[in-house]
């Protein structure tokens, strides 16, 4: 693990410690202005009643130059998102992602449960989060690849996650997500000396800074524990790399939140970049990205 990653997971351990006695007396309704941070999934969830409608782009790397414009030409990732709030604390939600990594045309099934919100008797605020991942693309008769799919099943991927955040300050918001992502199927190449396997285990740490009261800063990072993705290749270079991204959020009224980022991750949902991501923030193999969410109470 680099210096720079263990000095971002200490720093949010320690900004929680420090911060504890002042935030047993808050009362906190919300921690993040969105349901996501950039890649990873927010402890918030729709209150009762609300649908809202995402829609997500995630363009091509950065480095491309003038000839793709820099990337806006090239499209990696689209998502289309429909979630809505059985309860203020249970949200549930689908999704279609055309997906950047080799499992495309995905429709994924989710399920939020907030279980802890901060407050008096709590310093910070806790939710499960599962995600159910099918891809719809067509079978091919090459066993060697990863759509060969000798099963139904073998299409399907999921997704775990513990969600512990914290508002610290009116401005500051930390948030760590302990997660494991499973695939039904892999295609290993079986001339390399380190194999993938089916489950990855990995932990988000996301942090919000809010200027205004409509505008703030977010980041994200994950971490995957994967002797597999950590491996050099033949040449001696980095196959996979951390998903990282920055940008803001900004809470136009009406329902409406509207997020831009920076992001090496060409995936949206978690059983893709978590697996995937092989793009590197120092080639300037990052991303732009948005996504532009209105709720509706029905």
């Amino acid at each position: 693990m680099s210096l720079a990653v263990k000095s971002l997971l200490v720093t949010l351990l320690l900004s929680i410690g420090f911060a504890m006695p002042k935030m047993v007396s808050q009362n906190v309704h919300q921690t993040f202005k969105d349901t996501r941070v950039i890649n990873s999934q927010s402890i918030e969830t729709l209150r009762k009643g609300i649908l809202d409608f995402r829609i997500g782009h995630r363009f091509g790397n950065f480095s491309g130059g003038w000839s793709s414009f820099y990337g806006l030409e090239t499209a990696s990732d689209v998502l289309f998102e429909f979630d809505y709030g059985l309860t203020d604390n249970m949200m549930v939600g689908l999704m279609r992602t055309k997906g950047s990594g080799p499992l495309k045309q995905n429709i994924s099934g989710l399920l939020k449960l907030r279980v802890l919100r901060q407050g008096d008797s709590s310093p910070f605020s806790i939710a499960f989060s599962g995600l159910s991942s099918i891809s719809t693309m067509a079978k091919t008769d090459d066993p060697g690849r990863i759509n060969f799919f000798p099963k139904f099943v073998h299409r399907m991927s999921y997704h775990l996650q513990v969600i512990i955040a914290s508002r610290v300050s009116e401005r500051l918001a930390l948030q760590v997500s302990p997660q494991w992502t499973y695939r039904n199927y892999i295609a290993n190449d079986d001339t390399s000396p380190i194999q993938d396997n089916n489950a990855i285990a990995s932990i988000s740490g996301s942090a919000k800074f809010q200027f205004t009261k409509s505008f703030a800063l977010i980041y994200d990072m994950t971490i995957s524990f994967s002797e597999y993705r950590g491996a050099l290749d033949a040449q001696g270079n980095k196959t996979f790399f951390l998903p990282i991204g920055v940008g803001f959020e900004w809470e136009t009224g009406g329902g409406h939140v509207f997020q831009m980022n920076l992001t090496n991750a060409s995936g949206i949902v978690e059983t893709d970049y978590i697996p995937y991501t092989s793009s590197n923030w120092g080639d300037g193999e990052y991303r732009l990205g948005f996504t532009i969410g209105r709720h509706f109470k029905l």
